[in-house]
């Protein structure tokens, strides 16, 4: 791979990298506004389009300087930012894989991710506090004001000359069964694919501001960021401790003049409980809304629309391994007696097959089956997981001698009258817990490692108009003496707080089904009746 220049390289038409795709206005119209960002003394500032491209650069110049190859690995623990996008950006640049880690990840987590991907780079921002990062890692600072290399990487031998659209853009780790993170990587082509797929919707225009509050980490930011950017608009990251106080989350939107807000649905719970006064105010300001994670309950969605009456809702259904499956109109108003939103149709350029047990298509109205991605969006596979990325990525049903492979994704759903997809639930043993997908499996095990544990489930426990919560129950040994609350806490070690269970209850012994295995649906109850 040859130097970076000095100068910018012309971004041209089409983009093959993710670079190119978001940073096309730079072309166009370099001058308009990119991203906004808070300044070290309370002030905040928007970089145009010409000075995120030219600190991205900037970034890129100084990685390129530690001899990194193609393909190499890079941890950027950050919280969602200008500085963060120009990371990200310069990360494109040179063809590294960048892995987005939350600041507030537990370093035993941490370790983890870097043992299983084994990055060259560890990337914080100047105010990062990470310590313990392995001597084999190098490590870096970045700001404002450029890229400062802490320690240099291990010394390399560049193999590749240049990067191509097939490499690996991005690997986000989510919760495996295995107890181990499982790390879904990325292509360039695949996320462009999504991208232009997105915009085909139309969701916003390059006058919009876009104020994204998902963690860096959760890919929702980066559909997010491809939205805003993508569209030639402005991106808003909203400062992560604004979503808990309502208040001053609604005086941040009203003062960056946000018109697009998108997030998880539970960050308008606290504004629609609240403030309500301040939500209406926001009439004429917030044109559309974009939420993904989780179910939006019907009647807070109905309050919301009550309250800004010309407000477009999209519904953005599907996993990690594809960014999304669809991109859905909520009806504004919501028809009287609907109990559920549909998912709608793929995006285009995808399409949303349902399979049967038996491998058939399943085309009544009402028959469930398990939803089948095919299209060019699809993830490259799970890091050094071949058989996790067999178990998913599976020759097409409808036509299995093409050689083509699509997502099997245990997602369930059936079709309405019209062909569109209602969600019904999982195949399997995975939740999504504020947006973030989570394995139970993996809660289980580690309950397992405390001494004493001899068995362990944890189920969910609904909470209509609120979050829902993680319920441990675990089946102490003879000689267990340790109280609940210290389980919970050995949870909170290795977990990130999102997967630690909100109650731990001992219990004699799990109850079984007939064949055997642990009755969720028992334990389920249990929980129903504790409620």
């Amino acid at each position: 791979m040859s130097p970076i220049t000095e100068q910018p390289a012309a971004v041209g038409a089409p983009a093959e990298r993710m670079h190119e795709f978001l940073l096309a206005a730079a072309r166009t119209a370099p001058d308009s506004p990119a991203a906004w960002e808070a300044d070290e003394d309370g002030t905040s500032r928007v970089l145009s389009y010409r000075q995120l491209e030219r600190r991205a650069h900037d970034y890129a110049v100084t990685l390129d300087s530690l001899g990194l190859d193609v393909g190499d690995r890079v941890i950027l623990e950050t919280d969602n930012s200008a500085s963060a996008v120009a990371a990200l950006l310069a990360c494109s640049m040179l063809g590294l894989t960048f892995i987005p880690v939350s600041p507030d990840v537990p370093t035993p987590r941490l370790l983890a991710i870097a043992a299983t991907a084994e990055p060259a780079l560890h990337l914080q921002t100047v105010r990062g506090v990470r310590e313990g990062v392995p001597e084999s890692i190098g490590t870096a600072r970045f700001g404002p004001e450029g890229v400062v290399v802490e320690r240099a990487p291990v010394p390399r031998v560049r193999h590749r000359r240049d990067p191509v659209s097939t490499d690996a853009a991005y690997m986000i780790f989510t919760s495996g069964t295995t107890g181990r993170p499982k790390g879904v990587v990325m292509s360039h082509r695949g996320v462009l694919s999504f991208y232009r797929g997105m915009l085909r919707h139309s969701i916003v225009t390059a006058q919009d501001r876009l104020a994204t509050t998902s963690p860096l980490q959760f890919d929702f930011a980066l559909l997010d960021i491809g939205l805003a950017l993508g569209s030639g608009a402005q991106l808003i990251p909203v400062p992560r401790e604004l979503t808990h106080w309502p208040r001053r989350l609604l005086r941040f939107l009203a003062d960056t003049g946000a018109t697009q807000v998108d997030g998880v649905p539970s960050i308008w719970r606290p504004l629609l409980r609240h403030e309500p006064q301040g939500v209406a105010a926001l009439a004429g300001q917030v044109r559309g809304v974009l939420f993904s994670g989780e179910a939006f309950p019907l009647p807070e969605l109905r309050q919301l629309q009550s309250l800004l009456p010309q407000l477009r809702v999209v519904n953005c259904f599907g996993p990690t391994e594809a960014m999304a499956f669809s991109l859905t109109d909520v009806p504004n108003p919501l028809p009287e007696g609907i109990d559920k939103l549909s998912i709608g149709f793929a995006y285009p350029g995808a399409e949303m097959l349902l399979i049967d047990e038996q491998g058939r298509p399943v085309e009544e109205p009402g028959e469930v089956g398990e939803i089948h991605l095919r299209g060019p969006s699809l993830f490259t596979g799970y890091w050094d997981d071949p058989e996790a990325t067999r178990s998913v990525l599976v020759p097409d049903p409808l036509n299995p001698r093409s050689g083509q492979l699509v997502y099997r994704s245990s997602d369930l759903a059936y079709r309405g009258e019209s062909g569109e997809l209602y969600f019904v639930g999982r195949s399997d043993l995975q939740v999504k817990m504020r947006g973030n997908r989570v394995e139970l499996g993996e809660i289980e095990r580690r309950l397992l490692e405390f001494p004493g544990v001899e068995a362990a489930a944890v189920v969910v426990r609904p909470r209509p108009g609120q979050d829902p919560e993680l319920y441990a129950y675990v089946v102490p040994a003879r000689d267990f003496d340790a109280l609940p609350v210290a389980v919970s806490a050995f949870c909170k070690e290795t977990l990130p707080d999102y997967m630690v269970p909100r109650k731990v209850e001992l219990i004699a012994a799990l109850p079984l089904t007939p064949n055997g295995k642990t009755d969720r649906r028992a334990l389920a109850a249990l929980v129903a009746g504790e409620g």
